[in-house]
């Protein structure tokens, strides 16, 4: 058996026992036991622990949920409805696992374990934006992993409270969040591509400046200034 699959076997054992215990060591030794494994190789599957068991949890999902999407055909989608899709996937592979979750988010809520929330996190909005079909580069690569993580996290925590039938409730809320963060990065794209072409405006305008005859030309020069001129690193020469 491979250490993938051994992991893989003892995540699931673990499961059902950390809606009692939560995530912990004890979740941990009562899964290995129930497969009949010693506690040692448990402990050895599990190097980095609980942390370390969550963060498996969390890429297991995710892979789930690209195997999903792979069946889907996205091309033909709008890309918000991709969005919603991958979105709404994830959920439904988590719905076995409603009160684990409940418990792992007040474990990534301790200060020590936030890190790992916003590593998990991260790399479920990138798998999320990759399956769109996303192959930004540029600002735009960060933004959208940014927004989509905000649309991820509330509509996670608004499915968890949601009792409707089909979590028809959850669905809508998601499909407003989209809507919303869909005008937001628009402003927010335009407002990125100005303070980055700043360096070029201002490149353009120093061009311009020296032309005119730069600071002397103006009326500016360093007497005034005593004799350190403008500062460290403008000393009058």
């Amino acid at each position: 058996m491979t250490t993938d699959k051994a992991q893989l076997d003892l995540l699931e054992a673990a499961l059902p026992h950390i809606a009692f215990d939560g995530w912990s060591v004890k979740a941990i030794q009562t899964g290995a036991r129930d497969l009949n494994m010693d506690s040692i190789d448990a402990q050895n599957l599990f190097p980095g622990g609980v942390a370390e068991l969550v963060e498996r949890f969390s890429s297991h999902i995710d892979h789930l949920m690209m195997v999903e999407l792979e069946k889907q055909e996205l091309g033909a989608m709008k890309v918000r409805e991709r969005i919603a899709t991958a979105v709404r996937f994830r959920l439904e592979l988590l719905e076995p696992h409603r009160e684990a979750i409940n418990r792992g988010l007040t474990y990534l809520a301790m200060p020590q374990n936030a890190q790992l929330g916003l590593t998990c996190l991260y790399r479920t909005v990138d798998a999320m934006w990759f399956a769109a079909g996303d192959r930004a580069t540029d600002y735009n690569f960060y933004s959208k992993r940014l927004l989509l993580a905000g649309v991820y996290s509330s509509t996670l925590l608004y499915w968890l409270n949601d009792r409707s039938e089909g979590h028809s409730e959850t669905w809508a809320f998601l499909d407003r969040r989209i809507g919303e963060v869909l005008k937001v990065g628009g402003r927010f794209g335009k407002t990125m591509s100005g303070v980055l072409s700043l360096p070029e405006k201002l490149l353009e305008r120093g061009k311009r400046f020296g032309q005119g005859g730069g600071l002397k030309a103006r009326g500016f020069s360093a007497r005034g200034f005593g004799s350190r001129g403008f500062g460290p690193g403008f000393r009058k020469r």
